[in-house]
């Protein structure tokens, strides 16, 4: 689990059937079988060296993130360490399991900000996009300012500490990036619709006013 605060960033370089990533500027600790947070993407420490460490990647991995065209040209990465109990939550709940691409709409500079627009590639995905909500991108959790066409494009306003200390501030309009949606809103998504059958375990999906009324629901 992460937060998607990013303590550093590195650069992505390939080698044979793994991928290395050299940190800039390494301010946390690691060992072998850590999970670290890749461009949002959770991958597991399979060897450490100098200021750099090494991971497997799965054909799935590069074929649906950025990992694939960002490893062939050596690009510059987010990273983040897995949350420990004891650390401050500050950001949001990240799993590290990229929902979808977005692709660069469009990028303003603002005279203390910065606001970048995103579509979503699979607009199946829109659904978890909730204005002043949060959504995980390229592994930065960061806050919905606008939503357009029920979420297929919004916006996200970036302050200058975040332009400067991620790799969001080498993105043109144009490029992919990894979105990952507000777990909690995955969870609701998947328990609201369902009740039990009073003559069986078994699920239904249907909702009546009866099922509103019997969870709380008051007109």
């Amino acid at each position: 689990m992460f937060t998607g605060i990013i303590q550093s960033i590195g650069k992505l370089k390939k080698e044979k059937d793994s991928l290395i990533i050299e940190i800039f500027d390494q301010c946390f600790d690691m060992q072998i079988g850590d999970s670290i947070a890749v461009d949002g993407i959770c991958l597991t420490v399979k060897e450490i060296l100098n200021n750099q460490f090494k991971v497997d990647v799965s054909e799935e991995t590069l074929k649906k993130t950025t990992l694939g065209d960002k490893s062939s040209i050596n690009q510059i990465v987010n990273l983040e360490p897995a949350l420990r109990i004891s650390d401050r939550l500050g950001g949001h709940i990240v799993s590290g399991h990229i929902d979808g691409l977005g692709k660069v709409e469009n990028i303003e500079k603002l005279e203390k900000s910065w606001l970048l627009s995103i579509k979503w590639k699979n607009k199946k995905f829109s659904k978890y996009i909730v204005e002043k909500g949060s959504v995980c991108v390229n592994g930065i959790s960061l806050t919905i300012a606008k939503s357009e066409n029920r979420g297929e494009i919004f916006t996200i306003a970036i302050i200058p500490h975040t332009w400067d200390n991620t790799n969001l501030k080498y993105l043109s309009i144009g490029d992919n990036v990894n979105l990952e949606g507000d777990a909690i809103i995955k969870y609701v998504e998947k328990l609201l619709p369902f009740k039990k059958d009073k003559d069986s375990e078994k699920l239904s999906e249907d909702i009546s006013s009866n099922w509103l009324q019997e969870n709380g629901w008051n007109k």
